[in-house]
């Protein structure tokens, strides 16, 4: 059996669970602070865990806030503060799991500590990378201890200083899409937006929304708030003449396969993985960039510019990313 940690932050981590386990010959557990997600099949088991980043009650009965419990180890991990009985407790059901399941490896998408705690339990541990400047000394921890290094974009991309001394040990499987393999839902519109997310801010996207009308495009937002939320936004993806969307892994990937238009956002993200995300795809000609900063004038600018290009999205190598994912995963089995 394999164990699989889902990082709790944003969907791009369970959504990419999602896309590489029905391509596992193995049984999987999958261990995470989210919730069970409503589409995963019912025999695969989903192990919650408790949170670690809530303020705790200490010894001597006062609450804590774990920021000031040392939780860097002095730089040298991310996430382990001192005292916290959610800390504590997940790395207990993780380690409780591996002798009752008797796990043969671990996938971590992603954590420098879990990896680390992983590979000291004995287990065959497959390390999820993102793009961005990983070369602190926790991210060298964990890519040390590793047996596999999984880098979900394709290969040269963007630049990986923090990889270049495990190359030996990296499978870059392309992007990795819950939508590959599914045929575009009807012919892309001629002028139609498609805003995907939380990727502006709510007085620029009214603005672009009016100039955009103004200049005769019909624009659509999905996913920005609760009520804007729809199951499945692939319709809307695949037909849409210019796609706005944030610059995450996922969300590349899934511009990707529907061979989009795009203009990205490149989100704040930690050690500025968006940033780089964006980059390489205007380098590469296959999306316009902006920053969080753009204004609305400067993406209608942006979006007349994006309908006029042909990317060639092939490069990204979404085509049978989970597939080879799954097939890094259990390589490194016994």
């Amino acid at each position: 059996m394999i164990g699989w940690y889902v990082h709790h932050h944003g969907y791009g981590h369970v959504a990419r669970f999602l896309a590489v386990q029905p391509h596992l010959r193995s049984p999987v557990v999958a261990f995470s602070s989210m919730p069970r997600p409503t589409t995963l099949p019912a025999e695969v088991e989903w192990v919650e865990l408790p949170p670690d980043a809530d303020e705790f009650e200490g010894a001597d009965g006062s609450f804590h806030d774990p920021r000031d419990a040392e939780p860097t180890v002095r730089g040298h991990l991310h996430w382990a503060p001192h005292g916290h009985p959610g800390h504590r407790a997940r790395l207990a059901t993780i380690a409780a799991a591996s002798v009752t399941r008797d796990l043969q490896a671990f996938v971590v998408d992603v954590s420098a500590e879990v990896v680390a705690f992983a590979r000291l339990l004995g287990l065959r541990t497959v390390a999820v990378t993102q793009p961005g400047a990983r070369t602190d000394a926790p991210h060298a921890l964990a890519y040390a201890l590793a047996d596999r290094i999984v880098a979900p974009w394709a290969h040269g991309a963007v630049p990986t200083a923090g990889l270049s001394a495990h190359g030996d040990r990296v499978v870059w499987t392309g992007g990795i899409s819950r939508y590959d393999g599914r045929s575009p839902e009807g012919a892309r519109a001629e002028r139609a937006v498609l805003v995907l997310g939380r990727v502006l801010d709510d007085a620029v996207r009214a603005e672009a929304t009016a100039r955009l009308r103004e200049r005769g495009w019909d624009v659509s937002a999905v996913g920005h708030d609760a009520t804007s939320r729809v199951d499945d936004p692939w319709p809307l993806l695949s037909r849409s003449t210019v796609v706005i969307s944030a610059a995450g892994q996922n969300s590349v990937a899934d511009l990707a396969t529907a061979g989009a238009r795009a203009v990205v956002v490149a989100q704040e993200r930690p050690f500025d993985e968006q940033v780089h995300t964006a980059d390489a795809l205007d380098r590469w000609g296959l999306a316009h960039r902006a920053d969080a900063t753009v204004t609305a004038a400067e993406l209608v600018a942006l979006v007349e510019a994006a309908a006029d290009g042909e990317p060639d999205w092939s490069r990204w190598q979404v085509a049978g990313g989970a597939e080879r994912m799954a097939a890094a995963v259990e390589a490194v089995l016994p």
